[in-house]
């Protein structure tokens, strides 16, 4: 193959590499900009589940709110045992960034420490915590 060839091969791998580069950074970028919403999954110590809702009920769902999560909702399984120490619920952030910066406001938030500190104050409420970020579907009704 001539020089000639070889130049505009590498100018079109070039030009491609260029263009995925491009196409990767505009996905992560629309990816960062996207609503998420956030599933959590609080297993409570035994006996403790009223006291974790108590907490939420008169709280923490405020807080939430205070530093921009949408509360989406609330549940208790229906079947035991995890009827009795499960509480999960849905947060919507504007962004995964979005999310940390309100996980982090909340986290130190004196008024959170002030009512987790209180709430806790006759034992440790939380065994577990898991969290899921999750995307809609393009089906999804919830957007």
């Amino acid at each position: 193959m001539s020089q000639s060839k070889w130049i505009r091969i590498g100018l079109i791998a070039a030009t491609i590499a260029a263009g995925v580069a491009w196409m990767n950074e505009r996905t992560v970028e629309a990816q960062s900009n996207e609503r998420v919403f956030e599933m959590r999954t609080y297993t409570t110590l035994d006996g403790r589940l009223d006291a974790l809702k108590a907490r939420f009920r008169d709280h923490t769902i405020k807080l939430f709110e205070k530093h921009g999560m949408t509360n989406i909702g609330y549940w208790v399984p229906q079947d035991e045992p995890r009827s009795k120490n499960t509480l999960i619920y849905i947060l919507a952030h504007k962004n995964r960034d979005a999310a940390k910066k309100s996980w982090d406001a909340f986290r130190t938030d004196p008024e959170w420490v002030k009512v987790r500190d209180a709430s806790e104050a006759s034992g440790k409420i939380v065994d577990k915590i898991d969290s899921v970020f999750m995307s809609p579907t393009d089906f999804s009704k919830i957007k």
